[in-house]
This record gives structure tokens, C-alpha cells and sequence, in this order.
């Protein structure tokens, strides 16, 4: 009896440590479960993979192929763009091009591209308050998506498109809507003129609930021009929604042929638009880059001062990037068809795209 009571007692401890042990256990367990729902991603990059350019430029370093998916122009920047920069940097050169620059535009910058869309739209831009310098319109992008939607906010987005529109959407809570370029000719030659919107179909997609349409012009990848009554048509619908249009233009000035854009790389780019609006992008910049590389901005400043004083003459380098990329699409259009791919012809940007779908037949 006694040994059963002494057994019974230890048991009895033993019980209670097992237990005190899994209690332990499951503070542990329920403490670290915590910790590691700490480190896991917002919900707003959740289900978000790698973009197309990172997993398409990994094979090609894997590959070694020519990589034809990215827009690598073969031709060096001008030299009224690569001297001031060499200038800004050289030994003996501004210091204060070495400091930090005013967070939304050097001075001198967004006094220049003031002057230049000033006078392709013919009114009065300030430079202070309807400007904007950025890392690349990549990032102008983001400050008018994360400046503008709100969760449950719809933004109206063209297919094809390119891709940071909708990952961009989704991070600010609001959700795409998408509207395809439909094909009128599918027969014989194809031009990216060919591809529209349907009107009844892009009115359908404006709501009560619809923020902001994105419109890319010359389009990427297609290389679409939109037309003055195309653009008209969208206009007339954000005026009666209420819908700002985001035009994404950084081939505005690559458009062959005929084509005409109705009103690229170290990186930088810029925004414009009434001072009510840019008013949010800013905010946007300022708490996130704050400012971009000064020498850069420095170089862009001069090389727009010269250009903007050539636009329309023979030596404008924006009217030869069209001179010269106009043989190159009609070389690798050829090349295509020599192999049995129906490209469609691009009217501006640097990118095309060919159906190859026989090949599968």
C-alpha cells in the first residue's frame, strides 16, 4: 500500500508536470504562431508573384538568348544629353549638384518641362505646383494609384496592358476593371490601328464606383496611336463620371508613318496635371523617394532647354528616334513573316507583338 500510494503520488506529479509541460508547450507554440504572423507580408503583396520582366529576364541570363522581350534600343544617348552630365560630375563642376535636390524637381528641371509642355498644349504650366520629377514614370504611376484609389475604388484598365497597372491597383485597395482592345481586322496585313475600344463596352465599365482610366498612348505592347476621336470618346465619358484619366505617354514622341499622338533611359520621369490633383502624387513622392539623383537632373534640364528649342526642325532628336526606328520595326516585322509569325504593325513605342498560333496547328 505504501509503495502504491508513493507510486500514485508520483504519478500524480508526474501527471501535473506532463501537463504544466504541454501547457508550456502550447504558450510556446501559440507565442511563436504570434511572432511569426509578424513577419508574414501584408495582404496587399499577398498572391503577388514576380513580374513578367524579372522571370523572363532571369531565363535570358540562364539562356544567353538575344533578348527581344525588354526595350534595349541599340543606339547611345545624344550628346547634348551625355555632356551636361558628364559636366555635372566632373571634377570642379557645382558642388551643390552633389547635394540633395528640392524633393519634387530640381529648379531647373521643372522649369524646363514647364517651358515644353507649355508649349505643346499651348497654356501656362507652373513649375511648382503642376510638376512633378519621379523615378521613372514607373513611379509616377504609383503615386497616382496610392494618391487617388481607396479601397473599393475601380480603375478602368485597357487590355492588353502593361504590367504594373493592376499589382499597382490592388496595393492601393482599389480594384481593376478591364476593357479589351478589340481586333476589327483579322485578315491580311494588321495594324496596331486596327485594335479599338467598343464604345457601348467601355461605357459599361463606368460606375459610380469607377476612380481613375489609365490610358497608354502610343500603347505598350501594341503600339497603338490613339486617335483625337478616341481620346474624345473616353474624355467625354470621364466628364460625365467624373473620372480622372491617367495618360500614360513615355513614347509620345516614337510614332511613325502617319500617326499623329494627340497631347526616355535614365530612370527619371515626370508628371503633369492640374495643381488640385498633383497635389496628392506629391504627398505620395515626398514620403516615399522624396528626390531624385541631382546631376541626372541637372543633364535632362539642359537637354530639354536645347531640344525644346528644336521641336519640328530636321535635327530635334525626338524627330529622328521615329526616323530611326521606323526601318527597324519594318526589318523584324519582315523577319517574322519570313518565318510564318502575322505581326501587327506597331504606330509608335518600340514594342510589337506577332500571333504565332498557326504553329501550334
Amino acid at each position: 500500500m505504501l509503495f502504491s500510494a508513493l507510486h500514485a503520488r508520483f504519478a500524480l506529479r508526474g501527471v501535473l508536470a506532463n501537463q504544466r509541460a504541454f501547457i508550456n508547450s502550447n504558450i510556446t507554440t501559440d507565442r511563436f504562431a504570434r511572432a511569426m504572423s509578424k513577419f508574414t507580408p501584408a495582404q496587399r503583396v499577398c498572391g503577388m508573384g514576380e513580374s513578367v520582366w524579372v522571370e523572363f529576364g532571369q531565363l535570358a541570363l540562364e539562356n544567353k538568348p538575344v533578348n527581344l522581350g525588354q526595350g534595349f534600343p541599340d543606339m547611345p544617348p545624344p550628346e547634348c544629353v551625355a555632356r551636361p552630365l558628364r559636366e555635372a560630375v566632373a571634377k570642379g563642376a557645382d558642388f551643390m549638384l552633389h547635394q540633395y535636390a528640392r524633393g519634387f524637381g530640381a529648379p531647373r528641371l521643372v522649369n524646363a518641362l514647364a517651358a515644353l509642355y507649355g508649349k505643346l498644349l499651348e497654356r501656362e504650366i507652373n513649375p511648382n505646383t503642376e510638376v512633378l520629377v519621379t523615378v521613372g514614370a514607373y513611379e509616377a504611376l504609383f503615386c497616382v494609384f496610392m494618391g487617388f484609389v481607396n479601397p473599393g475604388d475601380e480603375v478602368i484598365i485597357i487590355e492588353p496592358f502593361y504590367d504594373c497597372y493592376e499589382p499597382m491597383v490592388q496595393m492601393a485597395g482599389g480594384t481593376p476593371v478591364f476593357i479589351p482592345l478589340r481586333l476589327k481586322n483579322s485578315s491580311g496585313e494588321i495594324s496596331s490601328a486596327d485594335c479599338a475600344l467598343d464604345r457601348t463596352e467601355l461605357e459599361s465599365k463606368f460606375s459610380n464606383k469607377t476612380k481613375l482610366i489609365v490610358v497608354n498612348t502610343p500603347h505598350n505592347p501594341l503600339g497603338k496611336v490613339f486617335s483625337k476621336d478616341e481620346l474624345t470618346v473616353i474624355a467625354d465619358l470621364c466628364k460625365k463620371h467624373d473620372v480622372i484619366a491617367v495618360m500614360d505617354e513615355v513614347y509620345e514622341w516614337i510614332v511613325y508613318g502617319g500617326a499623329k499622338h494627340v497631347r526616355m533611359c535614365w530612370k527619371t520621369g515626370w508628371a503633369y496635371g492640374p495643381a488640385n490633383l498633383m497635389r496628392a502624387l506629391q504627398l505620395v513622392h515626398q514620403n516615399s523617394v522624396y528626390t531624385c539623383p541631382t546631376p541626372i537632373q541637372e543633364a535632362l534640364a539642359v537637354a530639354l532647354e536645347v531640344e525644346t528649342a528644336k521641336i519640328g526642325k530636321e535635327d530635334s532628336y525626338w524627330k529622328s528616334l521615329a526616323a530611326e526606328l521606323e526601318p527597324k520595326r519594318d526589318r523584324i516585322c519582315n523577319f517574322l513573316r519570313s518565318v510564318g509569325m502575322n505581326p501587327t504593325i506597331p504606330e509608335g513605342g518600340y514594342f510589337l507583338i506577332a500571333d504565332f498560333s498557326q504553329f501550334g496547328k
